[in-house]
């Protein structure tokens, strides 16, 4: 048997447990012999993934359910085979049931051709949704849900404790998940999303990409001014809510602009 690392008490990473990067991170919450998957990663390290929660001596057959915090590919093409072998549910945000079922391509960013992405994306029946003010129980814990779109339209993140698996919503670096209509990122959303958890009292962030860290005001600040400036800006065109520029140079030719 493996001994169980711990990130927090109840929460295993699979990636801080494996020593090494598998992929998005997987966070197993556990009390007692029960326990849920937040979020799977690609369906080539399922096996894995599995094996290593067996060998840390989880039952199998005591996981209550697996969790997408949000409908991208990196986060959700294991779900299907995962599903299967584990013989348990899937629960993600009721936005998100559709594309998970067709397996849509575009939408889950599976398929982008610009990039030689090209990945398949097996459909998987979603069993539950939950929303904004919902819980999750594990054993004697509950996971408060909190609906933070932004990133895409369907995110969640789930409140445990003084601790936030809080998705692509932002990463130690400070940087965010992408930001494409595709998937339906909307700026302002995303903003008021990283407005809710600066001014909550969790204490960590536990992110889908990277290592956990602190919920720091000022890191939250200087992301949410940045994003606030690319509202208006063609950086994210497709996202922004204006283009000021584009007012000040109508207005520049009819006073007669002329350089000087």
């Amino acid at each position: 048997m493996l001994e169980r690392r711990l990130l927090f008490p109840n929460v295993i990473e699979i990636n801080h447990q494996a020593g090494h990067v598998l992929g998005s991170n997987v966070y197993l919450v556990f009390d007692r012999d029960e326990w849920i998957l937040i979020d799977i990663g690609f369906e080539d390290t399922v096996d894995e993934i599995i094996e290593m929660i067996r060998e840390l001596d989880f039952p199998l057959s005591q996981c209550k359910m697996l969790i997408a915090t949000h409908a991208d590919v990196d986060h959700i093409q294991g779900l299907a085979k995962a599903k299967q072998i584990l013989r348990t549910t899937v629960t993600t945000h009721p936005m998100a049931v559709e594309p998970l079922a067709t397996g849509d391509r575009l939408y889950t960013f599976a398929h982008v051709p610009r990039q030689d992405i090209d990945l398949k994306m097996p459909p998987v029946k979603v069993d539950h949704t939950v929303d904004e003010g919902d819980k999750v129980i594990v054993g004697g814990l509950e996971l408060d849900v909190w609906f933070t779109p932004g990133h895409t339209d369907c995110h969640l993140s789930f409140r445990l404790g003084e601790l936030l698996f809080s998705g692509d919503n932002i990463f130690r670096d400070g940087s965010v998940g992408a930001i494409d209509a595709h998937h339906g990122s909307d700026l302002p959303k995303f903003i008021r999303s990283l407005e809710r958890i600066r001014r909550s009292d969790v204490q960590w962030l536990l992110p889908s990409h990277g290592p956990f860290f602190r919920n720091e005001p000022q890191r939250l600040t200087e992301t949410i001014t940045r994003l606030q400036g690319y509202q208006h800006l063609a950086d994210f065109g497709t996202c922004a809510v204006d283009w000021p520029l584009m007012d000040q140079w109508e207005k520049e030719l009819a006073e007669g602009w002329h350089a000087g």
